[in-house]
């Protein structure tokens, strides 16, 4: 049986790490971070490091809201796909930024793709 993407990426500590990275990022550039101006970003962190633990096949368990739920008050602030492109980016750059290899980042950005309709509530 082979490792989840979740134990190749090192699991728990990883996952952390990276969305510490990437949401330092986010937070960072003047064209996103307006729409995390009255989020929790504690709160926020672990919902991020729940749901790429379910998403990335750790054992964790996501109990949050569904991506088109959690974005719809995103999309009625203005969120469009230039800000989708944005945060991909700053993942990408997390990654890259970790020494992840390049075929696990692949693998990242493809799912983080396949959320993009839901998220831009299309």
């Amino acid at each position: 049986m082979s490792d989840s993407l979740y134990e190749k990426l090192g699991g728990s500590t990883a996952v952390a790490s990276a969305v510490n990275i990437f949401y330092r990022k986010v937070l960072q550039d003047d064209s996103i971070k307006h729409f995390f101006d009255t989020t929790d970003m504690s709160k926020q962190m672990a919902k991020q490091k729940a749901f790429l633990t379910m998403a990335f096949g750790g054992s964790g368990h996501y109990t949050g809201k569904d991506m088109r739920e959690a974005h719809a008050p995103l999309v009625a602030k203005g969120l469009k796909e230039a800000h989708f492109t944005a945060v991909a980016g700053h993942l990408q750059a997390t990654l890259e930024e970790m020494g992840v290899a390049a075929d696990l980042v692949a693998e990242v950005m493809a799912i983080a793709g396949s959320t993009h309709d839901d998220v831009l509530g299309l």
